[in-house]
């Protein structure tokens, strides 16, 4: 009787569990190993590139010695990656009259000039498989 007990709740907690999707980023093009790389993974357009307000955006700093790292346990759907390339590790981007002095990248790789890519150009979509994001930096000064 206990064995079926478990048996059955078991089998209530898998079928209420949604899938699950994986997904490995990859930072290219930096200009140094110096400093961190700062990613920001969100499914929110309003609150992309910053991440600033988003309170389910999945956040990671790691060192640009080594910029590779997988997100683990990601519900499917849209996401946008935004990352800084944190050279003097002051947790924030360096610009000069508004130009970056620092490294920046997003998902897709889309172009841009002026500003931020929209989140539509770098939205990429997990669908509960494993996924991967290969991300170009680009500097401007």
């Amino acid at each position: 009787m206990a064995i079926s007990a478990l048996s059955a709740a078991a089998f209530i907690l898998l079928a209420g569990a949604s899938p699950t999707s994986t997904l490995d980023v990859g930072v290219d093009k930096l200009r140094s190993a110096k400093g961190l790389v700062r990613i920001c993974l969100t499914r929110d357009p309003d609150n992309f590139p910053d991440c600033v307000d988003d309170a389910g955006a999945v956040t990671r700093s790691i060192p640009a010695s080594a910029p590779h790292t997988v997100f683990e346990g990601l519900a499917p759907g849209g996401y946008a990656i935004a990352i800084i390339h944190d050279e003097n590790a002051n947790a924030k981007l360096d610009t000069f009259a508004g130009i970056p002095r620092e490294g920046i990248g997003f998902s897709r790789n889309p172009k841009f000039t002026f500003g931020p890519p929209r989140f539509s150009a770098a939205r990429f979509t997990l669908d509960g498989d494993a996924e991967r994001q290969q991300v170009r930096m680009r500097y401007f000064l």
